[in-house]
């Protein structure tokens, strides 16, 4: 009895080392564990506090040409701009054409240059001449749609989406008659647009690219070319699209659309200051630190469709403008911004702005400076998280520093049509500052409240001591 009470303990000792043995995890499964960077993709250096500004070619001069548009580079050097967009510069589909010139969106030739805006030679000159400047070029690459009659038309028509008739179909529900979409289940497709963006890398001089729409083509796409643009040279991507995959291998920004309508909303009383606060949650909690959000007060897009930045922001314009640049994000501004434009510019026909000197372009230059100047406002992981400072009227009143090396901004918004006089709860914002716009000094305490005008604005910069 003793003998097989004894073999059972044994058996049961046994097994229980077993299951231990089953039940602990290996361990490179445990290492699993160790967190790791989302974003895997390298941000060029030069990328780290820089600025965009998207030039739309046809408008931005009488002569809507690279030649003309590279006229006015030092200018935009001097306003603090890194980066040009530069819209799409290929030919133009005439199939379905809307308007009497069409849209640039509607792609001819992936390998040629739009005769309205000059030649190759034009083009490589005005890289060039950026270049020169410390300035870098990115062009809008539209992927997910071509022109009916873009060569691939006739050369690869399997390489084109069907309706349920069979016939090539514009992307679904939107009114956009002038393109038809790709299918990019056609390994064929993917190597040729692969080809066609290095070849503009490579030969041309490229910078990288704004693409266009980029979650309607698979993000698996993106990945792939991200890495085949990097065996060329270090290249910028910037995704039209607002989601946080896309940043771990494939583009450096996104945009940040919900910014934008968040903004538009506290400025036309449809909102508080509240939702603001859902933005930079969300922006802190569910998106990687090192992910560019692009923000912007206009675009292409907005600017033709919806509202001129007047219009869309109303007596709030300066103070979302202030925010764009001193808050999270990268900043983006749209040609025409800096002069006031008070017109929405048509899309398919020619209307160039009217150049002029504006308070609104004086505003960006002085925050651009400031941007480059303070470290903690640098783009990204390289930059300072914006954190709360606690005050009194947090439904109209946004209040929050940025520092890095205990050096930074305190800056602060009055979001609403009337006078407010803010005070402050904590301490995290005491100390010495100047204020950045009127050069004042002044010393933050428990005591310190200050008073706003309706939809006014401070920042207060604190030099490291």
């Amino acid at each position: 009895m003793i003998r097989r009470r004894r073999m059972a303990q044994g058996l049961a000792l046994l097994f229980s080392l077993v299951g231990a043995c089953q039940s602990a995890p290996p361990a490179e499964e445990s290492r699993s564990y160790a967190p790791k960077p989302y974003v895997e993709v390298v941000h060029p250096t030069w990328t780290r506090d820089a600025v965009i500004y998207q030039l739309n070619t046809r408008q931005f001069s009488e002569e809507g040409t690279f030649a003309a548009a590279q006229k006015a580079l030092p200018r935009l050097k001097d306003l603090g701009v890194d980066i040009i967009w530069l819209m799409p510069v290929h030919p133009i589909g005439e199939v379905n054409r809307k308007g009497s010139l069409g849209s640039p969106y509607a792609v001819k030739d992936y390998y040629g240059v739009n005769p309205e805006f000059g030649t190759l030679e034009d083009l490589k000159a005005f890289i060039d001449a950026a270049h020169d400047l410390g300035m870098y070029v990115i062009l809008d690459w539209v992927a997910n749609h071509t022109a009916w009659d873009n060569v691939l038309v006739t050369e690869h028509p399997d390489w084109y989406e069907r309706d349920w008739k069979g016939d090539f179909m514009p992307t679904p529900w939107w009114d956009w008659s002038d393109i038809i979409d790709l299918d990019y289940s056609k390994t064929a497709l993917r190597e040729y647009m692969a080809q066609a963006m290095k070849y503009w890398v490579e030969e041309v001089g490229v910078d990288g690219f704004r693409c266009d729409v980029a979650g309607y083509v698979p993000l698996d796409f993106w990945e792939v070319v991200r890495r085949e643009l990097e065996t060329v040279k270090p290249v910028f991507m910037l995704a039209e699209w607002e989601g946080r995959d896309a940043h771990a291998r494939a583009f450096d920004a996104t945009y940040a659309w919900s910014w934008n309508n968040a903004v538009h909303a506290v400025a036309k009383g449809e909102a508080d200051v509240g939702a603001l606060f859902g933005y930079y949650s969300n922006n802190e909690s569910a998106w990687p630190q090192d992910a560019y959000r692009l923000v912007y007060i206009s675009n292409h897009d907005q600017n033709a469709w919806e509202a001129t930045q007047f219009e869309r922001f109303g007596d709030a314009l300066e103070a979302a403008i202030v925010l764009s640049v001193v808050g999270e994000g990268m900043p983006m501004i749209y040609n025409g911004q800096e002069a006031g434009n008070e017109k929405r510019l048509a899309f398919f026909e020619k209307d160039p702005i009217v150049w002029r000197e504006h308070p609104i372009g004086a505003l960006y230059r002085k925050l651009f400076a400031l941007k480059r100047a303070v470290p903690a406002l640098a783009n990204g992981a390289t930059g300072a998280r914006m954190i709360p400072v606690v005050n009194d009227a947090p439904s109209k009143v946004l209040s929050f520093v940025r520092f890095k090396d205990s050096a930074g901004v305190f800056a602060v918004f009055n979001f609403s049509p009337e006078p407010r006089t803010a005070r402050f709860e904590e301490s995290l914002h005491h100390g010495a500052y100047m204020n950045y716009f009127s050069g004042e000094e002044i010393v933050f305490d428990g005591k310190t409240a200050l008073t706003l005008e309706p939809w006014g604005y401070r920042v207060f910069v604190k030099a490291r001591r």
